[in-house]
């Protein structure tokens, strides 16, 4: 986030960003949702201070033809699935690229880009422009959605639960189970929060962690969870970068390790919820948490998104964001594709009719 932090803290009235300020922007640390990097790419789009002189660089050409190959070019050097994903990048360059003629308008140009983006299938990979951003939401909308958020209310919720910062928390079966809702890793977790939430639960048989629809946000605040569930430091993942042009060059894979935290810690049985919308540092947390003898997965597949998101300025202004990393579980898992449940369970169409989260009920029936 360096470039970010040195552009806010500038003090020079803001003004239109030229084209090409900056050439590539890593965010560190971070996955963020899409609201979240929406806003982001607003202010950097329609927004520009002192630190000008820091971020300017030569402007290439701006036509249509060249960003229709610089946008292929800078996927070609830097993203880093293709072997993985089975994707020949060459034959989508040599279908799309032909395509483009210089007097073409910016909605069709945006198109072209958006139709070769969407063969990488990856949530992480998006063209922001004035009007549009593109997306390849796949990796969720061709799989059942096995989450209800009013039947959760209604009927486990009600209306005896607490919100402890960003965690909604109530206790189940009797008292003897405790229920944590998380809905976004976008949101912040404090020591404060974990604290009361742990402690309350302290005495209980289980935990259900309920990360359904979760679309990820701040690797902190996965580290954050994480370190309340270990008594010792977890080796929770690997990760190697895209560090070079050709298209094996990576650096070596990296050990991503979490230190346990605060006082307050819970290391009895936990049970994770999951479903195909669980995205990017949702994947991750799911991942991290697998790795502990006493954790299972209850629900479907999460949907990935292993990737560091990084992005880059077209010519004529727009963003690009796309993946710059492979991450990896300890076992060697790839978790770009998600990360499988220890216990697959669908929420079954019977008994969401009849008011019963199915997937809730298997994590009680898991505990007893």
């Amino acid at each position: 986030m360096k470039i970010i932090k040195q552009y806010f803290t500038c003090s020079k009235p803001m003004r239109f960003l030229k084209p090409h300020r900056f050439k590539s922007l890593k965010i560190n640390k971070l996955y963020p949702s899409v609201a979240t990097y929406l806003a982001m790419t607003f202010l950097i789009f329609f927004a520009f201070s002192s630190c000008e002189k820091a971020l300017v660089s030569a402007d290439p050409k701006n036509t249509p033809t060249e960003n229709v190959k610089f946008v292929w070019k800078t996927i070609n050097e830097k993203y880093p699935f293709f072997e993985y994903k089975g994707v020949n990048w060459d034959s989508v360059g040599n279908v799309w690229i032909p395509r483009v003629r210089d007097t073409m308008n910016d909605a069709t140009v945006f198109r072209v880009i958006d139709s070769m983006l969407y063969t990488l299938k990856d949530g992480h990979t998006n063209l922001f422009g004035a009007f549009n951003f593109s997306r390849n939401w796949e990796w969720y909308l061709n799989y059942p959605d096995n989450y209800n958020a009013n039947l959760v209310e209604r009927n486990y919720l009600k209306n005896d639960y607490r919100f402890t910062g960003s965690l909604i928390n109530r206790f189940l079966d009797n008292n003897t189970v405790g229920y944590v809702r998380y809905s976004s890793f976008s949101s912040n977790i404090s020591d404060f929060d974990i604290d009361v939430v742990i402690g309350r639960f302290q005495n209980t048989k289980g935990i259900i962690i309920d990360v359904r629809s979760n679309g990820g946000g701040s690797i902190s605040n996965v580290n954050q969870l994480v370190s309340r569930f270990i008594d010792k430091k977890l080796l929770a993942y690997k990760d190697k970068e895209k560090s070079g042009p050709g298209r094996k060059d990576f650096s070596p894979l990296k050990d991503n390790f979490i230190e346990p935290k605060g006082d307050k810690k819970y290391l009895k049985p936990v049970i994770i919820l999951t479903n195909r919308r669980c995205y990017s540092a949702t994947t991750l947390f799911v991942a991290s948490m697998l790795n502990l003898p006493n954790v299972k997965v209850i629900g479907d597949w999460t949907g990935g998104g292993g990737g560091t998101p990084t992005s880059t300025q077209l010519p004529n202004g727009w963003i690009i964001r796309y993946s710059g990393t492979n991450t990896f579980t300890p076992a060697g898992l790839n978790i770009e594709n998600g990360v499988p449940p220890t216990i697959k369970q669908d929420l079954s169409k019977s008994d969401e009719a009849a008011g019963i989260d199915s997937i809730i009920e298997r994590a009680l029936k898991e505990l007893k």
